[in-house]
């Protein structure tokens, strides 16, 4: 038997310099079979991106079928994963988070009518720490995208940026993102921003935006690298069947419906507007249906075009608002804490009809949450968790568990606060706050961000400045002329062009993310979209949090566990634990404390009682005591041999004071001068060759 050896002779290499360091892509090698592929390395972060699409399209759709797949293997980091299977499992938050940021900038520059399967998938096979994978797999999206023949809009680039001494840095290393002050991500096109993602320290407005400018910039100039790498590779794009609407068909029953559907949707109550709609529904199918012999396969969309026709045509001719608002109007709101008695700490927030409420517990640091992942983060104190049921937005289905969108909401809620949490040394505390979204329609992550600085406070949780959020919306005409609009509500949502959620303090921002449904935005939307937001949060901290609860609690809850926090020798942490553990393991149950150790010495000592813990403080004070050479100390005589007498100085802590050094004068005879059971003062003297620790009565009496 023989073989031919196997040629690559498509293989391709593109090298590029990124922010200082090489960016190499390579195509014709891996992954022949997909639609478009791509190895990207950067530093030593190696990235497969892949893209395919189906032959043909999805019946019974109205939407583009895309996923997009961030993996992570744990082999990049040189782990092996851990539990019983020893395999990786379910994406951790951080790849579903990746997966989401890829996924927002991609989507929008598919074609409307598209209804093939199109599958982005990412796999993470080498991570270098300076070198992101996560904008390298979103420079590998795009890439495997504009190279195959699946029909695109693209390419776009992306960049990390960071604020390290009030410099702007493109692609931080890891060092540099340890003193950093923002971590921003931006994905463009050459003429437009499409995805922001932030979290930041309370950087202010033009900071911000001079950041994603910068990123612009940078990515302009990586997009020219990527333009050519198509033109000499590039595959013509398919042709697709168009999954559009007969215009025909969607004429005739606007006409038909028109007048009525804008009376339902002229109201600012959801039960309403849905109670008034569903006889349309009904009429459109009984007098259309046998005309139209796909109308129930089409219906949703239809519904969904007919209401988005009327609703940007009020904004953008009579910048008129479903619920009557002006543009630059909030919807009502109230917020109050202390909703759930038993509860560390709640807070309900409620915007118009979207009402949120966030419950605070607290518990010791060893429940911090352990993480497994690819980057150098192993746990974190702070967890925030998001949940939206059926019936928050009037739908009867069962609970599932949490979604990419509901991961995503809690991270981002995550992130706003976390600039504003006391150190674990202020307050030595894991925290979990969950936002149960109870009403739904709109904005909810941002409501989850308001519940979240209620809840806390409320905690006793000290925050450095509470935090607000808010969305801004937006409605483009084909002119190129645009309108901003604050708090959008569901609708505004569905067929406006963007959610752009701000979150901050007065002082500065703590996280944005931004969703589109066009092709990007332009320098001046962003500047809007930032002065506009931060004079909604301003009002929502002063009008509706501080008077709901001026500053947090000065206690925390009776039904918490209380903490305090010390520091050991790190040497020492052996003889606190004990030989397999039985030293504080009896120490956890005289006392009925919880006790967590880390290696730097940090002691966390956790209960109910107060006593408990202070009992448990002055156990481990004992154990770890050392005397300081010609201190003084208070003890109790425990012993007597011929030469001397045995002093306990502290807890379990024994030394002997010569016969010699109990008095001033000669003793004769050591019960002469002490019986057991004493209490007298001592002087250390050290400890002598034999390691054993002396005392001296004679010179810790006061002098004459």
């Amino acid at each position: 038997m023989g073989a031919k050896v196997k040629t690559f002779d498509n293989y391709k290499v593109y090298r590029y310099t990124y922010a200082g360091r090489p960016l190499v892509v390579e195509t014709g090698k891996l992954a022949g079979l997909a639609n478009g592929s791509c190895l990207i390395r950067y530093g030593d972060t190696v990235v497969l991106a892949c893209a395919t699409a189906s032959a043909a399209p999805r019946e019974g759709i109205d939407f583009l079928p895309l996923s997009v797949d961030y993996n992570e293997k744990m082999y990049a980091v040189g782990k092996i994963p851990g539990g019983y299977l020893k395999r990786e499992g379910k994406p951790s938050e951080k790849a579903v988070l990746t997966s989401r940021v890829i996924d927002r900038p991609i989507r929008p520059l598919f074609p409307k009518d598209l209804r093939n399967d199109v599958a982005i998938t990412l796999e993470v096979m080498s991570v270098d720490q300076d070198c992101s994978p996560e904008i390298a797999a979103m420079i590998g999206a795009s890439i495997a995208l504009s190279i195959s023949d699946i029909p695109w809009n693209g390419p776009i680039g992306g960049a990390f940026i960071g604020l390290v001494d009030g410099k702007i840095v493109i692609n931080p290393t890891q060092e540099e993102r340890k003193k950093s002050t923002l971590e921003l991500t931006v994905a463009a096109s050459q003429e437009k921003v499409v995805m922001i993602e932030a979290g930041a320290q309370e950087v202010s407005d033009e900071d911000m935006f001079d950041a994603i400018m910068e990123g612009h910039r940078v990515i302009r100039d990586l997009l020219g690298f990527i333009r050519g790498i198509v033109e000499e590779i590039g595959k013509p794009k398919f042709a697709y069947a168009s999954g559009e609407l007969d215009h025909d068909m969607f004429d005739e029953i606007f006409a038909y419906s028109e007048a009525r559907i804008m009376e339902a949707l002229d109201t600012d109550d959801k039960n309403v507007r849905d109670a008034k709609m569903q006889p349309i529904i009904e009429d459109i199918a009984a007098t259309f249906g046998d005309k139209y012999e796909n109308l129930s396969v089409m219906l949703p969309e239809l519904i969904y075009k007919m209401q988005k026709k009327i609703v940007r045509r009020w904004l953008i001719n009579d910048k008129k608002r479903v619920d009557g608002r002006r543009m630059d109007e909030i919807r009502p709101l109230a917020a109050e804490v202390g909703l759930l008695p038993r509860a560390h700490g709640s807070g309900l927030f409620t915007r118009g009809q979207t009402q949120v409420l966030t419950v605070a517990t607290l518990g010791t640091i060893g429940e911090a949450q352990k993480l497994d992942g690819i980057d150098d983060e192993d746990s974190k104190r702070y967890m925030h968790q998001y949940n939206m049921p059926g019936y928050s937005v009037g739908e009867a289905k069962a609970a599932r568990s949490p979604g990419r969108r509901e991961i995503g909401h809690g991270a981002l809620a995550e992130r706003s606060l976390v600039p504003v949490l006391p150190s674990v040394e202020e307050f030595p505390y894991a925290i979990r706050l969950v936002s149960e979204v109870v009403s739904s329609n709109g904005s909810t992550s941002q409501a989850s961000v308001c519940g979240s600085t209620l809840a806390l406070m409320d905690a006793g949780v000290p925050i450095k400045a509470p935090v607000a959020g808010i969305s801004c919306g937006l409605i483009t005409e084909d002119d190129g002329s645009w309108t901003t609009m604050i708090d959008i509500q569901g609708l505004e949502d569905f067929y406006g062009d963007m959610d752009f959620k701000v979150a901050g303090t007065h002082k500065g921002i703590t996280s944005i993310q931004m969703d589109l449904k066009i092709d990007g935005l332009t320098p001046e939307i962003i500047r809007a979209a930032l002065e506009t937001t931060h004079k909604g949060r301003d009002y929502i901290i002063d009008e509706v949090l501080l008077k709901a609860i001026e500053k947090p609690r000065a206690q925390v809850s009776e039904y918490a566990p209380k903490m305090i926090s010390m520091k050991i020798n790190p040497d020492k942490i052996r003889e606190v634990i004990g030989s397999g553990g039985k030293v504080i393991q009896k120490i956890v149950a005289d006392t009925g404390a919880k006790i967590d150790i880390e290696d730097d010495g940090s002691v966390f000592i956790s209960a109910i009682r107060s006593e408990s813990i202070n009992m448990a403080k002055a156990i481990i004070d004992a154990i770890v005591f050392e005397p300081v050479v010609g201190e003084t100390y208070e003890g109790t005589v425990t012993r007597i041999i011929p030469i001397g007498a045995f002093v306990e100085y502290a807890p379990g802590k024994e030394g002997m004071v010569h016969i010699s050094k109990l008095a001033p004068t000669r003793t004769e005879k050591v019960e002469d001068v002490v019986q057991v059971g004493d209490t007298v003062r001592v002087k250390y003297l050290g400890t002598d060759e034999k390691g054993r620790m002396n005392l001296s009565m004679r010179d810790a009496a006061p002098k004459a």
